[in-house]
C-alpha cells in the first residue's frame, strides 16, 4: 500500500489535524503542511495532503488516471485538452479489438477492472470518488470557467440546443467534438456532490459570476429532479 501520513524516518505522523471546533470533518480537513524548496525558490507553508492521496489513488486504481485528467482540465478551464482528451477515448475504442492479445496480458492503464478503456461518456459523467463526488460540471463552475461549462453541456446534457450561443457550436466543430444521442445517458447537470449539491448550487455561492445560468434549467434539472 501507498503510505504518506507517516514519516518514512522516524513512522511518526506527520498530519495535522482540524482546529478544535472545527465545523468540518476532520477527515476533510487533515494536512500535511511543508516547506517546500526547489527551483522556484522556498515555498513556506503548502500542503501536500491533496497531491500524495491522489497519487495513492492513482496507484491502486491506475485506470483512473484519464478520468482525473479530464476533471483537473475542467477545473482549470482548458477545453481544448478535454476535447482531445475525448477524442483520444474514441481512437483506444476503434482500435480495441486490434489490442486484445495485448490486453491478456494485464490490464489498460486507462481502463476499467476488465481492461476495457474508458469510453467518452464515462469520462464526461466521472465523479471524483476522493473528491468530495465533484464532476466536471462542479469543477467548471467552481472555478469560473464557462467554455468548460458550454461544452460539458453539449456533450452530456440533453439541455436544449436552441439555448446555445452560435460560438459553442462554432468551437466544438473545430475541435472535432459533438453531441451524440442523449436517450438513456445520466444528464450532467442531474450529479449531486457528497452534499447533495447540484453544479447550480455552486454557482449560487459563486455570485455575480454566474448570472444568467441559475433557475433556467442550464446547470440544474428542471423542476429540480436529480440524481
Amino acid at each position: 500500500s501507498y503510505e504518506y501520513s507517516t514519516c518514512p524516518a522516524c513512522s511518526r505522523s506527520i498530519v495535522s489535524s482540524p482546529p478544535s471546533g472545527s465545523s468540518a470533518g476532520a477527515q476533510q480537513q487533515e494536512r500535511i503542511i511543508v516547506n517546500l524548496h526547489n527551483e522556484g525558490g522556498l515555498q513556506e507553508g503548502i500542503d501536500i495532503m491533496p497531491i500524495l492521496k491522489e497519487e495513492g489513488y492513482l496507484r491502486a486504481y491506475p485506470e483512473e488516471r484519464k478520468s482525473r485528467a479530464f476533471l483537473e482540465f475542467c477545473r482549470e478551464g482548458d477545453h481544448r485538452a478535454i476535447a482531445e482528451l475525448l477524442l483520444s477515448c474514441n481512437d483506444e475504442a476503434d482500435s480495441d479489438g486490434e489490442g486484445d492479445e495485448q490486453d491478456q496480458e494485464g490490464m489498460d492503464t486507462d481502463g476499467d477492472a476488465d481492461g476495457q478503456p474508458k469510453s467518452a461518456d464515462e469520462i464526461l459523467r466521472y465523479q471524483d470518488p476522493i473528491g468530495e463526488m465533484e464532476s466536471g460540471l462542479h469543477a467548471a463552475v467552481a472555478n469560473g470557467h464557462r467554455e468548460v461549462a458550454w461544452m460539458l453541456l453539449l456533450l452530456a446534457s440533453d439541455y436544449s440546443e436552441l439555448e446555445f450561443p452560435a460560438l459553442v457550436f462554432q468551437e466544438a466543430a473545430v475541435l472535432g467534438v459533438m453531441r451524440e444521442d442523449q436517450t438513456g445517458k445520466v444528464d450532467i447537470r442531474s450529479l449531486r456532490d457528497t452534499h447533495g449539491r447540484t453544479a447550480e448550487d455552486l454557482a449560487k455561492e459563486a455570485g455575480t459570476l454566474w448570472t444568467g445560468w441559475i433557475g433556467n434549467g442550464r446547470l440544474a434539472m428542471p423542476g429540480g429532479t436529480g440524481a
